[in-house]
This record gives C-alpha cells, sequence and structure tokens, in this order.
C-alpha cells in the first residue's frame, strides 16, 4: 500500500460525506436556490447562475485533476486510473459545459461557500484514496463489480445530460418563467435530471468498491432525492394541469 495512504482520513471523510447526505434528509426545508428560493429566502446578494455553478463545481474537478497532475510517478494502475478520470471528467462538464449552458435565476451568494467546502472535501476524499490507497488489479476491468458499475455510470451520465437539455429547452434566452418538463424520463418522474446523477453515483461507487464512493452515492440519494421531491410538490403545487402518474424520482414508484 502506498506509504501516503491515510485510512483514518479516508474513512472519517466517508462518514462525514455520509452524514452530510443524512442531515440533507432529516432538514425540514430543503435547500434554498432555484425553485426552492423564491418564496423561502429574504432579500441576499445573488450571484449569475453560470458563474455560481462554475465557482461552487470547480473544486471537484480541479482537487483530484491537481492531486495526480503533483504525483512526480503514477501510484495508481489503468483501473485506478479510470475510475478518477470518470469522477473528473463529470466535473469538468459540470463546471466547464454545464454552467455555460445554464439558464437558471440567480444563485444565493450565501449557498456559494457550503457548496464551496463541501466540493473541495468531496475532491480530496475521492482523489486521495484513488491515487494513494486504492489498489485495483487489472483484473478489476472484468469484475462484475466494475463492469455493472460502468454501465451505470454512463447511463446515469447520459440521463443525467439529456434531462438537463430539455429542462433547457423550456425556456427562450432570457426568460425564467416555470414550465412543465417534457420528455424522456420527465414523462414519468418530475427530477429526471436528479434521477440520472443519482444513478451514476451508484454506479461510480459500485466501480470504486469504496467507503468514499458508497458515502458520496448516499449523499447524492439523500440531498437529490429529497430535491426532486420538492421539485415534485412544486410542479403540483404551481400547475393545475400537471401529470398526475408522474411521480418524483422514481418511476411507477415514489
Amino acid at each position: 500500500m502506498p506509504t501516503m495512504c491515510q485510512l483514518s482520513p479516508v474513512l472519517g471523510g466517508s462518514t462525514l460525506l455520509a452524514s452530510f447526505g443524512l442531515f440533507s434528509l432529516l432538514r425540514s426545508r430543503p435547500t434554498q436556490y432555484g425553485k426552492q428560493a423564491e418564496h423561502l429566502l429574504p432579500p441576499v446578494p445573488r450571484v449569475p447562475a453560470r458563474a455560481a455553478w462554475f465557482l461552487q463545481e470547480l473544486p471537484s474537478f480541479a482537487v483530484p485533476a491537481g492531486l495526480l497532475a503533483w504525483q512526480p510517478q503514477p501510484l495508481l494502475g489503468p483501473p485506478g486510473l479510470l475510475l478518477l478520470v470518470l469522477f473528473c471528467g463529470h466535473y469538468f462538464h459540470r463546471t466547464f459545459i454545464y454552467s455555460l449552458l445554464i439558464r437558471g435565476r440567480p444563485f444565493p451568494l450565501v449557498l456559494i461557500f457550503p457548496s464551496l467546502i463541501f466540493c473541495t472535501l468531496n475532491g480530496l476524499l475521492q482523489g486521495h484514496y484513488l491515487i494513494y490507497c486504492a489498489e485495483y488489479p487489472d483484473e478489476w476491468f472484468t469484475d462484475v463489480r466494475f463492469t455493472s458499475g460502468i454501465l451505470l455510470f454512463f447511463l446515469g451520465m447520459a440521463i443525467n445530460i439529456h434531462s438537463d437539455y430539455l429542462l433547457r429547452q423550456l425556456r427562450k434566452p432570457g426568460e425564467l418563467s416555470y414550465k412543465i418538463p417534457q420528455g424522456g424520463l420527465f414523462t414519468y418522474i418530475s427530477g429526471a435530471n436528479y434521477f440520472g446523477e443519482i444513478v451514476e453515483w451508484i454506479g461510480y461507487a459500485m466501480a470504486t468498491w469504496s467507503f468514499p464512493g458508497m458515502a458520496f452515492a448516499f449523499f447524492s440519494l439523500c440531498f437529490l432525492g429529497k430535491r426532486a421531491y420538492h421539485h415534485h410538490r412544486f410542479y403540483l403545487k404551481k400547475f393545475q394541469e400537471y401529470p398526475k402518474s408522474r411521480k418524483a424520482l422514481i418511476p411507477f414508484i415514489f
């Protein structure tokens, strides 16, 4: 095992990550941005949505990528490198592509700082584990946990990106009014974009088979699942014609 691996901080960080997810799930109010900030927050300084998403997502890409680039020689084998590339690839898209395409409302400044801290800690946790602690033999490429996890990861990413595209098409440039999402998985659930990202990180957790990966998947399920539930309630309240058969997060179930 590489000497720079620190398992205690990895386990502690994973526990903290899972605790954040549980706290967000049990918290009575939703996180107050986007649809949920329309009436809940008092007037506060706000940042344009594109700048806010770029700033808060950047550490999740830059921290693990920086850890890898800082190494004088590679410490991880091909499976670990691929897993790190997948993690960084998701956040490269979120930082440099999604943030330029989004047409959301201005983001409360007060929420950017905790998001920055979370993304920095999570990027450090995932990067440190894969670079210094994980030991995947080349045979991991054919392990059912890896292959099924990679399949779920790409399936979830495709659903997430496609759902975000459908949401952007609801608005014309400069328009901020809300409309009923249509098409794709939005036919069955209100939180299709959240469902895709949850599936993505469950796949990552399976492919890494690690405490940090599982903790992040659990956090995503709690945080994004609750957000999908509140979005569903928002749509039902705002639109009388909203499809009553549509569920919040899981098609035909919830």
